[in-house]
């Protein structure tokens, strides 16, 4: 994968970041060695998105000034950190970080998938819903839970801007959500787009193919 920072740069840059927003007395500091387990976490993801920003001469790209890449970045290293049970206060700040910095609400517990991408992710709040790969992500979205249960997400998902998918929801695979959608205890079948406010959603089929068109991908 090609990085617009080495190794030991990219390690400088994440604590400083975290020193200079998040300066306490805390000094725990991010390790080479969890940047770059967090590095491979992206560049399996990246190599799966065949897009303008995400790949150069035919190469996964990690740009740490793009800001929807940095936003993956940190979620990646916030969840490692998480699930070692190394620091649960680096993570708590990792997460913290990215919610200042790109103003998107992505806790580290939340289970996402190993291909997904956000989409200039300003005001999106992302909860532990049942995720699988292929996902995007966009601006304000809202996914959450309804008494306590989430959504349930197939393979091959767009959520355009300000869609909120919100309780007992169980998506299917290939479905796209329209600008400003709300659905809200509804199940989607596959090969689906939804568009409208519940309970008056509108629901078509959908004529286009996610991990095609939105990832490029044939297989």
């Amino acid at each position: 994968m090609i990085c617009t920072l080495t190794l030991i740069d990219l390690t400088h840059f994440i604590n400083n970041l975290l020193d200079s927003y998040l300066p306490d007395r805390n000094k725990s500091l991010v390790s080479i060695a969890l940047i770059k387990d967090s590095l491979e976490k992206v560049e399996y993801s990246f190599s799966r998105i065949k897009r303008k920003y995400y790949q150069e001469n035919g190469m996964p790209l990690f740009d740490h000034l793009n800001g929807d890449h940095m936003a993956v970045f940190l979620y990646y290293l916030s969840n490692l950190i998480y699930r070692n049970a190394s620091n649960s206060q680096l993570a708590t700040k990792l997460f913290y970080l990215n919610k200042i910095m790109h103003g998107v609400d992505l806790f580290y517990s939340v289970p996402m998938p190993d291909v997904f991408m956000l989409v200039h992710p300003v005001g999106t709040v992302i909860g532990k819903a049942n995720f699988n790969n292929y996902l995007v992500v966009y601006q304000n979205c809202t996914i959450g839970a309804d008494t306590d249960v989430y959504p349930s997400f197939g393979e091959g998902i767009v959520l355009y801007s300000g869609t909120s998918v919100i309780g007992n929801c169980i998506i299917g695979n290939n479905v796209i959500f329209g600008a400003n959608t709300l659905l809200i205890d509804t199940d989607v079948s596959d090969n689906t787009l939804v568009v409208g406010q519940y309970p008056a959603q509108r629901i078509f089929q959908n004529q286009r193919h996610v991990r095609e068109q939105i990832f490029g991908l044939v297989n």
